[in-house]
């Protein structure tokens, strides 16, 4: 992006020379260089497009029939044609034609720069890896907040403040330097040159190899600063719950009192779905449960919290699980719904697509536990699995603390499921955005956004995966083409595959192939399971459009 900012910002499209410098002309020539708005403009159509695309772009993409990455490739398209302007003056001419009445015959090249700016803010837009997170989840949402916008504003400003750097430093080059004057024509070639090579480079993903090969120096920045955000972030009424965490889990605390519960979109196994609130639960025991219908964890979790409400319901008990999606797909309620049946949660569900408890709570986990009592003081926090011997006897005592004549039913008795093996295989996540530990790419293990053609790599370490056949890598997923194949090596008993869509998969452990039938929403299928922990590889085939999301394991 910096060598187009730099060339483009002293460059003026369609001039058809320079100009020799001492003569009259040439004193004009060099004012009019100096007063040139086409480093600004360049830098204000950029930071305008990245804004505009980010914050609707998702929302425009899911709401009509486009492919996700539409947005980049008419910015390519748009760079080309760009660069093609700025080699050919008539072609300049000849996109230019449609503006011609805009307030005179012919518009010049200072709108020019605003136009580039335009085509550069879109294919830029892949590359605001912070601001696509949140993007993501206003996306699945369908609501983009005040904060998104903001974060969004931020962003765009703190990167058009650099790149208008190199902008007025080509102006000043081209203001200063004499063969640059004098060769206005041939600068003007050489960037709309370097506008198609990256046009170019950006189709053929090969500015993703350049920065996975260029030392990554500002990573120790990058980590300070998103430290420092993260404890911000936590600070306030949830900073007390992130401490409660850490406590000893089978001893009551004292965490403040209970964030609302807030922004949620619908209910369901309430009465007639109305909305439940901490406030009107007061002389309940009320058990918050954080948890996603394709979280593994959460699976496993769900049956011991079921069992509580179950037995201690009648007691003064009150159990609301909290959906808060880790995906896209799990924002729809029908999804959800059908998920907790198979799971036979009969509690109150509140989805909370906007992620407005998931906040409220500080919360960053599933799934996760708060344990309010009778008063609405949160007194226990837990994050992921197990221990739930600890937590129900928590639970007991906050009851007969409510109700010191109730007698309460014997303990409940549900395995614990929770894995135990120190060396199993972490979740492997399967998209652009969280890639770690694809052996396709030993730079760093990450996946590229787009489609390609892969093959197996030679050796696959120990926790990692390769792909072959022809997969199309989005955001959160990758989806399957021709010959589309996944080969995993993992230390588990249980291997898990978040997936979705229509089809079938075929997975193939020590010679033995199983097929699955795929359908419906996305959701977890076991694709292998051992009577014992161990190491092995899986290999699995995948029927076209079919989309995977991660692997998880037990």
């Amino acid at each position: 992006m910096l060598p187009v900012v730099f060339l483009s910002g002293g460059v003026k499209s369609g001039d058809s020379g320079g100009v020799k410098s001492g003569d009259a002309a040439g004193g004009q020539g060099n004012a009019a260089l100096r007063r040139s708005s086409r480093p600004y403009l360049i830098v204000a159509g950029l930071a305008i497009s990245f804004s505009i695309f980010t914050l609707l772009g998702t929302l425009i993409v899911s709401a009509l029939p486009l492919p996700d990455d539409f947005i980049r490739w008419a910015g390519l398209v748009a760079l080309v044609l760009l660069g093609i302007a700025m080699v050919f003056p008539k072609v300049q001419e000849i996109l230019e034609r449609p503006f011609a009445r805009i307030g005179q015959r012919q518009v010049n090249g200072e709108r020019g720069g605003f136009g580039l700016g335009l085509a550069l803010g879109a294919v830029y837009v892949p590359c605001a890896g912070p601001v696509l997170a949140a993007i993501t989840v206003a996306g699945a949402t369908h609501h983009i907040g005040l904060r998104t916008v903001a974060l969004t504003l931020a962003f765009a400003v703190g990167t058009a403040v650099p790149l208008l750097g190199f902008a007025l430093a080509g102006r000043a080059v081209a203001d200063r330097v004499r063969a640059f004057r004098e060769r206005q024509r041939a600068f003007s070639v050489i960037a709309g040159v370097v506008v198609i090579g990256l046009a170019v480079a950006l189709t053929f993903n090969v500015t993703d190899a350049l920065q996975r090969d260029v030392p990554d120096y500002t990573k120790s920045v990058n980590d300070a600063l998103n430290n420092s955000a993260s404890k911000y972030l936590r600070l306030g009424s949830a900073e007390p719950l992130q401490a409660c965490a850490q406590e000893p889990a089978d001893v009551l605390q004292n965490c403040g009192k209970a964030p609302k519960i807030a922004g949620i979109s619908s209910w369901f196994n309430t009465a007639g779905d109305g909305p439940v609130s901490i406030a009107g639960l007061k002389g309940k025991v009320v058990l918050i449960d954080f948890w996603a219908y394709s979280c593994i964890n959460c699976q496993r979790a769900i049956p011991h919290v079921e069992a509580w409400y179950s037995s201690y319901e009648a007691d003064g008990l009150v159990v609301i699980g909290v959906h808060t999606p880790e995906y896209a797909f799990e924002h729809v309620r029908s999804d959800v719904e059908a998920g907790a049946k198979r799971l036979h949660i009969t509690y109150p569900v509140a989805l909370d697509n906007d992620y407005g408890t998931w906040n409220n709570f500080g919360n960053d986990s599933w799934p996760a536990e708060y344990l309010i009592d009778s008063n609405g003081n949160v007194r226990h926090a837990g994050i992921g699995e197990g221990d739930y011997a600890g937590t129900e006897k928590l639970i007991r005592q906050l009851l007969s603390a409510a109700n010191p004549t109730a007698v309460l039913p014997k303990a409940t008795d549900v395995p614990d499921e929770t894995p135990q093996n120190p060396d199993q295989t972490q979740e492997t996540y399967l998209d652009s955005a969280r890639s770690q530990s694809n052996a396709n790419n030993p730079k760093d293990g990450s996946l590229a956004n787009g489609t390609r053609s892969y093959s197996y790599p030679s050796k696959i370490p120990a926790d990692e995966y390769g792909l072959t056949g022809t997969w199309t890598v989005g955001k959160e997923s990758i989806t399957a083409g021709a010959g589309a194949g996944i080969a995993l090596n993992y230390n588990a008993s249980d291997v898990y595959l978040d997936v979705g869509g229509s089809g079938t998969v075929t997975a193939t452990v020590n010679g033995k192939a199983t097929t699955f039938t795929i359908g419906g929403a996305p959701n977890i299928y076991t694709v292998v399971s051992l009577k014992a922990v161990g190491t092995g590889t899986v290999t699995l085939s995948f029927s076209p459009g079919l989309a995977a999301y991660s692997f998880t394991f037990g």
